[in-house]
């Protein structure tokens, strides 16, 4: 491929070439593009000219970079709405989205004096500890800890070994119905683990969302916590 004038740039004909590997879908949102190296003996090139390429794609928006990781095909972020009434799987399903969850772990332990006071428990109440994955298409884009207090929920911890989704256990044990009462959101950075876990590079930006679901009692009957990719997710608050 030589840039002979009066023809099409060499570092626009890549971009233009990656851009129909696109729209065919031979790499789809979220999958890694293969490496300067890869691409620059591909088109014949050297790789300079491939980082040329690949920049008028991450400014249309297509693709984005992350240091010492690589290129990646950009994911058009979900929208996910916090309000009175939080339930994944109908804000996926709303969003045009399949969702799933993969369990992580699911035991029982001493609540933490900072989960007993948002659970209204007594520090050391045994509670319900659920760790998950979420993911919308197949791609990861949260993990996530809710913790349920046993002392309310019977049952709970059994419930969940049959069913990923939290409303399906809640009413399995009596709790028709459950709204949230507060929302707290902070930006942090990914720790190894969790960057693993959702295919980003340690260090990256998460948005953590903590927040307490209640009985219509008014009884506290989960304490949540999810750290989102935040080029994945677009979080709207509900009034």
């Amino acid at each position: 491929m030589r840039d002979n004038s009066g023809k099409t740039p060499i570092w626009k004909a890549i971009a233009n070439a990656l851009r129909s590997d696109l729209a065919e879908g031979r790499y789809i949102p979220g999958d890694k593009l293969p490496t300067e190296a890869a691409l620059a003996d591909r088109f014949g090139v050297n790789r300079h000219t491939v980082r040329h390429g690949i920049s008028v794609l991450v400014e249309e928006g297509l693709v984005r970079t992350r240091r010492g990781a690589g290129a990646f095909v950009a994911a058009t972020p979900t929208d996910y709405p916090i309000g009175s009434r939080v339930r994944f799987h109908e804000n996926l399903i709303a969003a045009g989205r399949r969702p799933e969850k993969r369990v992580l772990a699911l035991d029982e332990r001493a609540a933490t004096v900072g989960e007993a006071q948002a659970l209204r428990i007594k520090a050391g109440d045994q509670v319900c500890a659920y760790n998950g994955l979420s993911l919308a298409d197949g791609q990861p884009i949260a993990v996530f800890e809710s913790l349920f207090p046993l002392v309310r929920l019977s049952g709970m911890t059994a419930a969940l070994k049959e069913t990923s989704s939290v409303t399906e256990a809640l009413n399995a044990v009596g709790i028709a119905d459950y709204t949230r009462v507060s929302t707290r959101l902070t930006a942090v950075r990914a720790t190894a683990t969790q960057a693993l876990l959702l295919h980003v590079t340690e260090g990256d930006p998460l948005l953590r969302s903590s927040g307490v679901n209640q009985s219509g009692r008014g009884e506290p009957v989960e304490y949540g916590r999810t750290w989102f990719v935040g080029d994945r997710m677009t979080l709207t608050i509900e009034t």
